[in-house]
């Protein structure tokens, strides 16, 4: 299996449909997986009410989908409510939504204000096994962490926006706890993890990058640079793991 961090720099409006596009059209892997609100960039605040998309509106992702499975993030109109939502788009169909059920409200962050909270984390199946989705800080939270561990998926799919901060010489404390955070999912759920976080500045903010895939294991088998825009392919050896698994089942 072939998946591609797509580790863009979104701009802050509802011009980010070509970007994506451009994009899947050059990716050459099984699954493509965008950041977090990819297509409409962070700080929206009371834009949001004017940039979310509908179901509709992301229509022209379904025929791409039939060559790449696609994973990308979005406000998300339904109705009356507005969600900053993840979804997974497969073989001319969308598959999976998820919408962040743990919303920041502290410091710089203000998405309890705008968006609507889920309700739960879902899972669901694909070509390349049970998989499941979260968005930035969500997997904060000990209870998701508990819920995907009890489901134990193949791949864990992590949309984020995490602004950079906390700068010390050792290097970024929020990648480090990222990174200690992404390694104890894994081994927890004996799952591939796949982390993609943007780039770029909005409103003086900046976002550090650093897109990785951690194995069940808790290695990291893959990273992008930080603070670039980057869109990379890597190789993830499920086969390996789809064995070790069906022996352990087996013993037990």
């Amino acid at each position: 299996m072939k998946i591609s961090l797509a580790q863009i720099s979104p701009r802050l409006n509802r011009n980010n449909v070509e970007l994506h596009l451009k994009e899947i059209e050059a990716c050459t892997a099984d699954v493509i997986v965008f950041p977090e609100l990819s297509l409409n960039g962070y700080l929206l605040q009371d834009k949001v009410y004017e940039d979310a998309f509908s179901l509709d509106e992301l229509a022209c992702f379904l025929a791409p989908s039939q060559r790449v499975d696609i994973v990308l993030g979005c406000a998300l109109r339904e109705e009356h409510r507005i969600f900053n939502a993840a979804l997974y788009f497969s073989k001319g169909e969308l598959k999976h939504i998820h919408r962040k059920v743990h919303l920041p409200n502290y410091g710089m962050f203000e998405e309890a204000r705008y968006y609507f909270k889920g309700e739960e984390i879902g899972f669901f199946d694909t070509l390349y096994g049970k998989s499941s989705m979260v968005v930035c800080e969500d997997l904060w939270r000990a209870q998701s962490i508990a819920a995907l561990a009890l489901e134990k998926p193949e791949i864990i799919y992590v949309l984020a926006n995490s602004p950079a901060r906390d700068f010390r010489e050792e290097g970024l404390l929020i990648k480090e706890q990222w990174t200690a955070i992404l390694k104890t999912t894994a081994l927890l759920c004996g799952s591939y993890v796949v982390f993609v976080n943007r780039v770029g500045f909005e409103d003086g903010i900046g976002f550090w990058g650093s897109s990785m895939i951690v194995s069940p294991s808790g290695e990291i088998e893959a990273e992008l640079k930080g603070f670039e825009v980057q869109c990379e392919s890597f190789v993830l050896n499920k086969g390996l793991h789809f064995a070790q698994k069906q022996i352990i089942k087996n013993d037990i």
